[in-house]
C-alpha cells in the first residue's frame, strides 16, 4: 500500500500548482456531477456527494458554482454528459499504467493520452492488457488527531476493511472495491473525520528502475494526470524515498 501513500504524497504537493492553473475547480465540479448523478443531491445520504463538497469548499470554490454542478449531475440543469472510461498503456521500461478518465468528448480524451505517451516514449495498450496486474482497492484518509489507533483499526475492521496504516500525521484505511461505501459511512459515522475516499488501482506486484528511469515514468504520470480529463492515474512502479527526492529536485 506505500505506493498509493507515498504518491498521495507527491498529489498534495502538487495542488497549489493545479489550483494556480485554474483546472482543479473543474475537476472538482465533475467529482460533484459524477457524485449527484450516481447518488443524488443531498449530501447527507449521499457519501461521495459529501465528500466532493468538503473538497471544493477547501479548495475556495464558490458555492454557485457548487450547486451548479449538483444540479448538473441530477439533471435539475441542463448539462454535457460524462462517460467514466478507463485506459490502459506501458511506460518505459514496461512500467504498466492505468488511466480513469471523466469526459465529454472520448476522441478529445484518447488523443491528448497517446500524445503524451508518445511524447515520453510509452504507448497505450489494448483493453484487459495491463488490468490484470491490478486490483481496484478501497482507499479511506482519516484525519490522526486525537484519534487512537487500536478503535480505529477495530471499527474499520468490523466495517470490513482489509488494512488500517497509519502516515503522514493520519491514518489510510484500505477496503475492498465493494466495501468502500460502507467503511467510509461507518467511520463518518462513529465520528471520524474523512479526508479523502477514493478508488485506486493497486498493483499486484510493484517494479522497481534505477532512479533516473523511475523519474522518467513519474514524470509521465504527471503530465498524463495534468490532462483536464484525467481523474487518476496509477502504475507499478515501486516509489522509495529516493525516487521521491530525485523526482523534487528535477
Amino acid at each position: 500500500m506505500s505506493g498509493h501513500s507515498k504518491w498521495s504524497t507527491i498529489k498534495r504537493a502538487k495542488a497549489a500548482a493545479d489550483a494556480q492553473r485554474g483546472k482543479i475547480f473543474t475537476r472538482i465540479a465533475r467529482d460533484i456531477m459524477l457524485a449527484a448523478r450516481d447518488g443524488g443531491g443531498d449530501e447527507n445520504a449521499n457519501a461521495k456527494l459529501k465528500l466532493a463538497v468538503v473538497k471544493a469548499r477547501a479548495a475556495n470554490m464558490p458555492r454557485d458554482n457548487i450547486e451548479r454542478a449538483i444540479k448538473r449531475g441530477t439533471g435539475e440543469l441542463e448539462g454535457v454528459a460524462m462517460d467514466e472510461i478507463t485506459y490502459e498503456g506501458y511506460g518505459t521500461d514496461g512500467i504498466a499504467f492505468m488511466i480513469d478518465v471523466l469526459t465529454d468528448n472520448k476522441n478529445r480524451s484518447l488523443a491528448d493520452i497517446k500524445r503524451v505517451f508518445n511524447r515520453a516514449g510509452g504507448s497505450l495498450a489494448s483493453a484487459g492488457s495491463v488490468a490484470w496486474q491490478f486490483t481496484q482497492t478501497g482507499y479511506i484518509k482519516v484525519a490522526g488527531t486525537g484519534v487512537d489507533f487500536d478503535s480505529l483499526f477495530m471499527a474499520a475492521a468490523d466495517a470490513g476493511a482489509e488494512d488500517v496504516v497509519e502516515d503522514d500525521g493520519g491514518f489510510s484505511v484500505y477496503t475492498p472495491r465493494e466495501m468502500l461505501a460502507i467503511v467510509e459511512h461507518t467511520l463518518s459515522e462513529a465520528g471520524y473525520t474523512v479526508d479523502e475516499s477514493e478508488l485506486f488501482w493497486k498493483p499486484s506486484n510493484e517494479t522497481e528502475l534505477p532512479v533516473d528511469r523511475a523519474v522518467a515514468n513519474l514524470k509521465l504520470q504527471e503530465a498524463l494526470e495534468e490532462l483536464d480529463d484525467v481523474q487518476s492515474v496509477a502504475s507499478n512502479l515501486l516509489v522509495n524515498d529516493s525516487v521521491i527526492a530525485a523526482l523534487e529536485t528535477a
